[in-house]
């Protein structure tokens, strides 16, 4: 499972920190992984999903 941190979904998204927790929230964004007390991360194939669904429309 290929994970990515929160500075690479932000790049690959165009959403800022606070965009991709509010889309969580609602149920509009893959849910984050705890990799660490303080460490959260993505699974790649679901936020490259996520960007081609967008793409798509």
């Amino acid at each position: 499972m290929g994970i990515i941190r929160s500075a690479e979904v932000e790049k690959l998204t165009g959403l800022n920190r606070m965009a991709i927790h509010r889309a969580e929230k609602t149920g509009n964004f893959p849910k984050r992984i705890q990799v660490g007390p303080r460490s959260v991360a993505w699974k790649r194939s679901e936020i490259i999903a996520w960007v081609e669904q967008r793409r798509l429309g």
